[in-house]
């Protein structure tokens, strides 16, 4: 780096520091503070202001949150709050607020209270009158949604469900509560759970439906592909390291085009129709695709575009002026 950029570098990082002390800095206060999710250097400056200015910083593991603070220079005393100890630990962090102190809150990765320790402590806090002041950041949920660009004006919606369950039958029955939704979904799912997860996502979703993978975010072998749910797995088989670091995995909404091919996809006599009429005042739109998937041997998503096609049809007859 040439020196007149340090210098401009150093200039500015002065200038940013005086302006934070500026800023409202409460003591005693609780600083939930995101840290970088793979990134070193995607770390704000009002994080490095709360945790160079903190009295202690509570960590999900002291080690690494020790590696973050080091990278960038800063000097404080750890405590260990993590997911077996943080009901208990939260009496000490208390009683350090009742003390005057100034308390920051780390995870090793991203948001605590998001898929991470910290929701007890945060609302032990809140309950003894303490001000919580959220200091955000990198996010693994919000990084896979600017990747893929699937919350559009049409479906401006998205639904994060954190890790998955890690047995089959309870991942389905929480899959199968969103089945439904007409919005994108967003969930973490393990290396070791990927490819089952993945065999159910395509069992509920159907072969069709779009998912979006992504790993080792904003890492140096950052990765992510979209494709229909029927190619990931094969897709995970062909990449060498592609099991390896946790996944997020982002279930896409329907495709509007879907809707447009449907009718010429499907073209049922009126004996079939009746029958779909008389399976509908039955069970749902979603039951009602899976079932008609079965019997014409046609995609769930495309039966399931076909049904919401004629329904709006329908609808649209009833209109009046």
């Amino acid at each position: 780096m040439r020196k007149d950029t340090q210098s401009d570098s150093q200039t500015i990082w002065d200038q940013t520091c005086a302006r934070l002390g500026q800023q409202q800095w409460p003591s005693p206060a609780l600083y939930v503070v995101a840290t970088p999710i793979g990134n070193l250097a995607d770390f704000t400056p009002r994080a490095w202001y709360a945790l160079k200015h903190a009295d202690v910083v509570a960590a999900e593991d002291t080690r690494a949150t020790r590696v973050l603070l080091d990278a960038w220079q800063i000097q404080a005393d750890l405590i260990s709050v993590h997911r077996h100890n943080e009901r208990e630990r939260y009496v000490d962090i208390l009683e350090r607020l009742a003390s005057g102190q100034r308390v920051a809150l780390v995870s090793d990765a991203g948001a605590p209270g998001v898929s991470d320790p910290g929701g007890h402590v945060i609302q032990a806090a809140r309950a003894a009158g303490y001000p919580v002041v959220a200091l955000p950041g990198a996010s693994s949920v919000i990084a896979t949604l600017m990747t893929f660009g699937t919350t559009t004006d049409d479906h401006p919606g998205f639904v994060f469900l954190g890790f998955l369950p890690a047995k089959s039958g309870a991942r389905r029955k929480v899959l199968a509560r969103w089945a439904d939704y007409d919005g994108t979904l967003i969930a973490f799912e393990a290396p070791h759970r990927i490819q089952s997860c993945l065999q159910d996502l395509q069992t509920v979703f159907g072969d069709e439906r779009q998912v979006g993978l992504a790993r080792e975010l904003t890492k140096r072998f950052e990765e992510t592909a979209m494709m229909p749910l029927r190619d990931a797995r094969q897709w995970l088989e062909d990449g060498r390291h592609r099991n390896q670091g946790e996944f997020v995995l982002l279930i896409a909404p329907q495709a509007a085009q879907a809707s447009e091919a449907a009718e010429t996809v499907l073209q049922l006599d009126a004996g079939s129709t009746r029958w779909v009429n008389a399976l509908l005042e039955r069970v749902s739109t979603r039951d009602a695709a899976r079932i008609m998937a079965q019997v014409l041997e046609q995609s769930r998503d495309v039966c399931y575009d076909w049904l919401l096609t004629r329904s709006k049809g329908r609808d649209a007859g009833h209109d009046t002026d």
